[in-house]
């Protein structure tokens, strides 16, 4: 991942820079979102989805619970296009719930990066995903993923345990709405102990997944591999 294009502290495309020391201003980010996309001001939770429409991104989960998530206490905001019976779905769901989804079809890289500065969690429960960078630019803007943990979202996304305090974002092994629906509700519930959830943001937020940062481990793991065959 690029960390000093998608950097919340220097990204021109967002109204409000902030950093993981100065991380109050990620909230006049979200009001800026909430009135763009004409939701009302609130202090619930933010969740975010970027991406194609598509039942490989998890859409068909969404679909058999659409009502169950804006029922949550929480806002939740799409940027995407694909399918047409997801797009009609949202659209139908937005009518239905004009206050609780914002919705924008289509592509728009200035909201993209408006959206991963203003949402609290970021939703991602694809079916599978060899890679994945939604989430690791939404760890970058202290945005919480919740993941499905296939491929790459796996690989980077660690259960959070609200015992021992690892973990840096939601996930859930079933592909399953109802389980999807469980990890949603549990990462509101950590949300509500804002101590917690400062901490479980600025976490995600210092952590490096750079190439600079693969690249000294391959370089260390070749110099342990010479070591031993000397």
């Amino acid at each position: 991942m690029d960390y000093d294009f998608f950097d919340p502290a220097t990204d021109d495309y967002i109204p409000f820079n902030y950093s993981h020391k100065q991380i109050e201003h990620k909230r006049k980010n979200k009001v800026v979102l909430q009135e763009r996309l004409g939701l009302p001001k609130s202090k619930r939770p933010l969740v975010g989805m970027i991406g194609r429409l598509a039942a490989q991104k998890g859409w068909d989960l969404i679909a058999e619970v659409a009502d169950k998530l804006l029922k949550l206490d929480l806002q939740l905001v799409v940027l995407g296009a694909g399918e047409e019976e997801y797009q009609q779905m949202l659209q139908q769901m937005q009518k239905k719930y004009p206050k609780k989804l914002g919705l924008t079809i289509g592509f728009d890289a200035q909201l993209a990066q408006l959206i991963y500065a203003a949402s609290d969690m970021f939703l991602m429960p694809s079916r599978y995903e060899p890679c994945g960078l939604g989430q690791l630019i939404a760890l970058r803007y202290g945005s919480i993923p919740i993941v499905r943990a296939t491929g790459g979202l796996a690989d980077t996304i660690e259960n959070y345990s609200a015992k021992t305090k690892k973990g840096n974002g939601f996930s859930f092994v079933k592909y399953s709405s109802s389980d999807m629906l469980k990890s949603i509700k549990r990462a509101l519930d950590v949300y509500a102990d804002k101590k917690s959830w400062k901490a479980l943001m600025k976490k995600g937020m210092q952590q490096d997944y750079s190439w600079e940062h693969s690249a000294n481990l391959y370089l260390n793991l070749y110099k342990k591999a010479l070591k031993k065959r000397r």
